[in-house]
Protein backbone atom coordinates (compact mmCIF):
# COMPACT_ATOMS: atom_id res chain seq x y z
CA UNK A 1 0.00 0.00 0.00
CA UNK A 2 3.28 2.12 0.80
CA UNK A 3 4.29 1.86 -2.58
CA UNK A 4 0.85 2.34 -4.17
CA UNK A 5 0.69 5.85 -2.27
CA UNK A 6 4.28 6.55 -3.62
CA UNK A 7 4.17 6.30 -7.11
CA UNK A 8 0.13 7.69 -7.08
CA UNK A 9 2.54 10.79 -5.40
CA UNK A 10 4.92 10.89 -7.77
CA UNK A 11 2.71 10.72 -11.16
CA UNK A 12 0.50 13.57 -9.77
CA UNK A 13 3.82 16.10 -8.93
CA UNK A 14 4.92 15.35 -12.75
CA UNK A 15 1.34 15.93 -14.07
CA UNK A 16 1.48 19.52 -11.98
CA UNK A 17 4.84 20.32 -13.88
CA UNK A 18 4.09 18.85 -17.21
CA UNK A 19 0.86 21.23 -16.63
CA UNK A 20 2.76 24.20 -15.64
CA UNK A 21 5.16 24.21 -18.36
CA UNK A 22 2.30 23.69 -20.91
CA UNK A 23 0.68 26.68 -19.77
CA UNK A 24 3.80 29.41 -20.80
CA UNK A 25 4.84 29.61 -17.06
CA UNK A 26 7.63 27.71 -16.37
CA UNK A 27 9.86 26.49 -19.12
CA UNK A 28 12.69 24.58 -16.80
CA UNK A 29 15.19 27.02 -17.46
CA UNK A 30 15.28 29.28 -14.36
CA UNK A 31 17.45 31.77 -15.57
CA UNK A 32 16.38 33.03 -18.91
CA UNK A 33 13.05 34.61 -17.66
CA UNK A 34 14.74 37.41 -15.53
CA UNK A 35 15.83 40.95 -17.78
CA UNK A 36 19.49 41.69 -18.06
CA UNK A 37 20.96 44.17 -15.87
CA UNK A 38 21.70 47.18 -17.67
CA UNK A 39 25.52 47.68 -17.91
CA UNK A 40 27.60 49.62 -15.65
CA UNK A 41 27.43 53.60 -17.49
CA UNK A 42 29.37 56.67 -16.64
CA UNK A 43 27.96 60.01 -14.92
CA UNK A 44 28.83 63.58 -14.41
CA UNK A 45 27.45 65.18 -11.33
CA UNK A 46 26.11 67.95 -11.63
CA UNK A 47 27.17 72.02 -10.09
CA UNK A 48 24.89 74.33 -8.24
CA UNK A 49 22.89 71.77 -6.43
CA UNK A 50 23.11 70.45 -3.34
CA UNK A 51 23.67 67.09 -0.89
CA UNK A 52 21.47 66.13 2.22
CA UNK A 53 23.90 63.46 3.28
CA UNK A 54 27.72 64.55 4.43
CA UNK A 55 30.67 64.69 2.36
CA UNK A 56 31.87 61.68 1.32
CA UNK A 57 35.60 61.57 -0.93
CA UNK A 58 34.04 58.53 -3.08
CA UNK A 59 31.10 59.06 -5.16
CA UNK A 60 28.58 56.58 -6.41
CA UNK A 61 25.62 56.73 -8.75
CA UNK A 62 23.80 54.92 -5.81
CA UNK A 63 24.73 57.40 -3.73
CA UNK A 64 24.54 60.71 -5.54
CA UNK A 65 20.97 62.07 -4.64
CA UNK A 66 21.14 65.73 -5.37
CA UNK A 67 18.12 68.45 -3.61
CA UNK A 68 17.67 71.65 -3.62
CA UNK A 69 19.75 74.23 -2.20
CA UNK A 70 17.19 75.87 -0.54
CA UNK A 71 15.73 73.42 1.56
CA UNK A 72 18.33 71.65 4.32
CA UNK A 73 21.67 70.25 3.16
CA UNK A 74 25.15 69.44 4.04
CA UNK A 75 27.06 69.97 0.83
CA UNK A 76 26.79 72.39 -1.80
CA UNK A 77 28.56 71.64 -5.53
CA UNK A 78 30.27 74.85 -6.89
CA UNK A 79 32.09 73.27 -9.80
CA UNK A 80 32.68 69.69 -11.82
CA UNK A 81 36.03 69.44 -13.37
CA UNK A 82 37.44 66.46 -15.31
CA UNK A 83 40.20 64.62 -15.65
CA UNK A 84 42.01 63.65 -18.80
CA UNK A 85 39.78 60.78 -20.47
CA UNK A 86 42.84 58.92 -21.40
CA UNK A 87 44.12 58.94 -17.46
CA UNK A 88 43.71 54.81 -16.65
CA UNK A 89 43.54 55.26 -13.20
CA UNK A 90 41.91 58.04 -10.35
CA UNK A 91 44.93 59.59 -8.90
CA UNK A 92 46.21 59.38 -5.74
CA UNK A 93 46.46 61.34 -2.47
CA UNK A 94 48.83 64.13 -2.71
CA UNK A 95 49.73 63.23 -6.27
CA UNK A 96 50.46 66.70 -8.68
CA UNK A 97 46.53 65.50 -10.51
CA UNK A 98 44.86 65.06 -7.30
CA UNK A 99 46.85 69.04 -6.16
CA UNK A 100 45.56 70.10 -9.67
CA UNK A 101 41.85 69.24 -8.85
CA UNK A 102 42.29 71.08 -5.76
CA UNK A 103 43.62 74.09 -7.06
CA UNK A 104 40.65 74.61 -9.63
CA UNK A 105 38.44 73.82 -7.11
CA UNK A 106 39.62 76.93 -4.31
CA UNK A 107 39.43 79.55 -7.64
CA UNK A 108 36.41 78.26 -8.73
CA UNK A 109 34.70 77.93 -4.71
CA UNK A 110 36.34 81.61 -4.17
CA UNK A 111 34.72 82.99 -7.23
CA UNK A 112 31.48 81.34 -6.46
CA UNK A 113 31.16 82.61 -2.86
CA UNK A 114 32.78 85.92 -3.72
CA UNK A 115 35.94 86.08 -1.27
CA UNK A 116 38.33 83.74 -0.80
CA UNK A 117 36.04 80.39 1.28
CA UNK A 118 38.53 80.78 3.93
CA UNK A 119 37.42 84.37 5.17
CA UNK A 120 34.40 82.17 5.91
CA UNK A 121 32.89 79.00 8.08
CA UNK A 122 33.57 76.87 5.27
CA UNK A 123 35.37 74.09 3.60
CA UNK A 124 36.12 72.72 0.58
CA UNK A 125 36.48 69.20 -0.67
CA UNK A 126 37.16 67.17 -3.57
CA UNK A 127 35.47 63.99 -4.52
CA UNK A 128 35.83 61.36 -6.91
CA UNK A 129 34.03 58.64 -8.92
CA UNK A 130 34.11 55.14 -7.52
CA UNK A 131 36.22 52.53 -8.79
CA UNK A 132 33.34 51.17 -10.51
CA UNK A 133 32.96 54.37 -12.13
CA UNK A 134 36.04 54.95 -12.91
CA UNK A 135 36.56 51.98 -15.03
CA UNK A 136 33.27 52.23 -16.89
CA UNK A 137 34.40 56.12 -18.07
CA UNK A 138 33.62 58.58 -15.01
CA UNK A 139 36.63 61.27 -15.18
CA UNK A 140 35.13 64.29 -13.10
CA UNK A 141 36.24 65.60 -9.79
CA UNK A 142 33.72 67.40 -7.99
CA UNK A 143 34.16 70.73 -5.87
CA UNK A 144 31.67 70.81 -3.02
CA UNK A 145 31.94 73.53 0.42
CA UNK A 146 30.36 72.77 3.62
CA UNK A 147 29.21 75.47 6.58
CA UNK A 148 30.81 74.30 9.34
CA UNK A 149 30.14 75.45 13.35
CA UNK A 150 33.70 76.79 13.84
CA UNK A 151 36.94 76.40 11.83
CA UNK A 152 38.89 75.64 14.88
CA UNK A 153 39.29 71.87 15.37
CA UNK A 154 36.10 71.35 17.11
CA UNK A 155 33.88 71.88 14.07
CA UNK A 156 31.06 70.48 12.87
CA UNK A 157 29.12 70.46 10.18
CA UNK A 158 25.93 73.02 9.54
CA UNK A 159 22.73 71.47 8.04
CA UNK A 160 22.00 74.44 6.34
CA UNK A 161 19.63 76.38 3.74
CA UNK A 162 20.14 78.47 1.00
CA UNK A 163 23.15 78.47 -1.66
CA UNK A 164 26.29 79.23 -0.60
CA UNK A 165 26.53 81.64 -3.78
CA UNK A 166 27.93 85.49 -3.24
CA UNK A 167 27.48 84.36 0.51
CA UNK A 168 30.94 86.43 0.92
CA UNK A 169 30.33 89.46 -1.13
CA UNK A 170 29.51 91.58 1.24
CA UNK A 171 28.51 91.20 4.86
CA UNK A 172 27.59 88.01 6.23
CA UNK A 173 27.38 85.96 9.46
CA UNK A 174 29.57 83.03 7.67
CA UNK A 175 32.30 85.55 7.55
CA UNK A 176 35.19 85.16 10.26
CA UNK A 177 35.85 88.45 12.21
CA UNK A 178 36.18 89.28 15.90
CA UNK A 179 37.52 86.54 18.52
CA UNK A 180 38.07 86.15 21.87
CA UNK A 181 41.02 83.71 22.74
CA UNK A 182 41.21 80.88 25.15
CA UNK A 183 43.06 78.10 26.74
CA UNK A 184 46.65 78.51 26.59
CA UNK A 185 48.32 82.23 26.47
CA UNK A 186 50.96 80.89 23.45
CA UNK A 187 50.99 81.50 20.41
CA UNK A 188 48.99 78.55 18.53
CA UNK A 189 47.76 77.07 21.41
CA UNK A 190 44.55 79.31 22.08
CA UNK A 191 40.73 78.31 20.77
CA UNK A 192 39.73 81.22 18.98
CA UNK A 193 35.31 81.60 19.57
CA UNK A 194 33.94 84.47 17.91
CA UNK A 195 32.29 87.40 19.33
CA UNK A 196 30.55 90.42 17.86
CA UNK A 197 33.35 93.19 17.26
CA UNK A 198 31.26 95.58 19.97
CA UNK A 199 31.72 92.92 22.95
CA UNK A 200 35.42 92.82 24.22
CA UNK A 201 37.40 90.74 22.13
CA UNK A 202 41.40 90.10 21.67
CA UNK A 203 42.15 89.05 18.66
CA UNK A 204 41.12 89.49 14.73
CA UNK A 205 40.84 87.62 11.57
CA UNK A 206 43.21 89.61 9.30
CA UNK A 207 43.11 87.37 5.87
CA UNK A 208 44.57 84.51 4.08
CA UNK A 209 47.82 84.01 3.68
CA UNK A 210 48.69 81.25 0.21
CA UNK A 211 51.70 79.70 1.58
CA UNK A 212 54.45 78.09 -1.06
CA UNK A 213 54.14 74.73 -2.30
CA UNK A 214 56.54 73.02 0.29
CA UNK A 215 56.58 70.14 2.75
CA UNK A 216 54.50 70.57 5.66
CA UNK A 217 56.00 72.53 8.57
CA UNK A 218 57.41 69.79 11.20
CA UNK A 219 59.43 71.69 13.65
CA UNK A 220 59.01 75.17 15.25
CA UNK A 221 61.75 76.96 12.82
CA UNK A 222 59.55 75.51 9.71
CA UNK A 223 56.75 77.92 11.18
CA UNK A 224 58.92 80.65 10.93
CA UNK A 225 57.74 82.15 7.84
CA UNK A 226 53.83 81.32 7.91
CA UNK A 227 54.00 83.94 11.20
CA UNK A 228 55.90 86.37 9.48
CA UNK A 229 53.72 86.44 6.16
CA UNK A 230 50.63 86.64 8.77
CA UNK A 231 52.40 89.46 10.55
CA UNK A 232 52.91 91.22 7.41
CA UNK A 233 48.88 90.84 6.69
CA UNK A 234 48.53 92.36 10.32
CA UNK A 235 49.59 95.17 9.27
CA UNK A 236 48.16 95.79 6.16
CA UNK A 237 44.74 95.18 7.94
CA UNK A 238 45.33 97.76 10.52
CA UNK A 239 47.65 99.90 8.74
CA UNK A 240 50.60 100.13 10.23
CA UNK A 241 54.12 99.54 9.54
CA UNK A 242 55.65 96.33 8.56
CA UNK A 243 58.75 96.78 10.28
CA UNK A 244 60.60 95.33 13.71
CA UNK A 245 57.93 97.21 15.68
CA UNK A 246 55.41 95.19 14.42
CA UNK A 247 55.89 92.20 16.83
CA UNK A 248 55.59 94.91 20.05
CA UNK A 249 52.56 95.96 18.48
CA UNK A 250 50.14 92.35 18.61
CA UNK A 251 51.05 89.00 18.51
CA UNK A 252 49.66 86.89 15.75
CA UNK A 253 47.98 83.18 15.95
CA UNK A 254 48.40 81.07 12.84
CA UNK A 255 46.18 78.59 11.68
CA UNK A 256 47.32 75.72 8.74
CA UNK A 257 45.18 73.66 7.14
CA UNK A 258 45.99 70.19 8.36
CA UNK A 259 48.63 67.62 7.10
CA UNK A 260 45.71 66.25 5.22
CA UNK A 261 44.45 68.94 3.07
CA UNK A 262 48.28 70.01 3.09
CA UNK A 263 48.97 66.94 1.01
CA UNK A 264 45.95 67.30 -1.30
CA UNK A 265 46.95 70.78 -2.21
CA UNK A 266 45.35 73.37 0.63
CA UNK A 267 47.61 76.19 0.95
CA UNK A 268 45.59 78.58 1.95
CA UNK A 269 46.90 79.55 6.11
CA UNK A 270 44.20 81.82 8.05
CA UNK A 271 45.55 84.57 10.06
CA UNK A 272 44.75 86.56 13.38
CA UNK A 273 46.21 89.36 15.02
CA UNK A 274 46.47 88.59 19.10
CA UNK A 275 46.48 91.17 22.12
CA UNK A 276 48.23 89.28 24.71
CA UNK A 277 47.98 92.66 26.90
CA UNK A 278 44.69 93.59 26.85
CA UNK A 279 40.99 93.95 24.86
CA UNK A 280 38.92 95.84 22.82
CA UNK A 281 36.04 96.68 22.21
CA UNK A 282 35.63 97.49 18.30
CA UNK A 283 37.60 95.78 14.79
CA UNK A 284 40.90 97.30 14.12
CA UNK A 285 40.56 97.33 10.38
CA UNK A 286 42.43 100.68 9.81
CA UNK A 287 42.29 101.62 13.09
CA UNK A 288 46.21 102.79 12.21
CA UNK A 289 48.72 102.95 14.76
CA UNK A 290 46.73 104.60 17.06
CA UNK A 291 44.32 101.73 17.17
CA UNK A 292 47.55 99.17 17.66
CA UNK A 293 50.43 101.01 19.23
CA UNK A 294 53.51 99.51 20.39
CA UNK A 295 53.60 98.49 23.92
CA UNK A 296 56.32 99.29 26.66
CA UNK A 297 56.10 96.60 28.64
Amino acid sequence: MRAMTTVFAAAVTAVLLVGCAGSGGLDGDLTDDWAALPPATAFTPAAGVCQAADFTDVVTLASYEPVDCAGPHRVETVHVGAFPVERANAPAGGSAELRGAFAECDTRATGYVGDDWRAGRLRLSVALPSGPGWAVGSRWYRCDLTELTTVEAAAKVVVRSGSLRDALKGASGLRLGCQQTRGAARRGEQTLDPVECGRPHDAEFVGVWRAPDTAYPSRDADSVPFYAACRSLLGRYVGVPDDAELRFRSGVVVRLPGAGRWRVGDRGVRCYLWLSDRTVAASLKGAGPAGLPVRTK
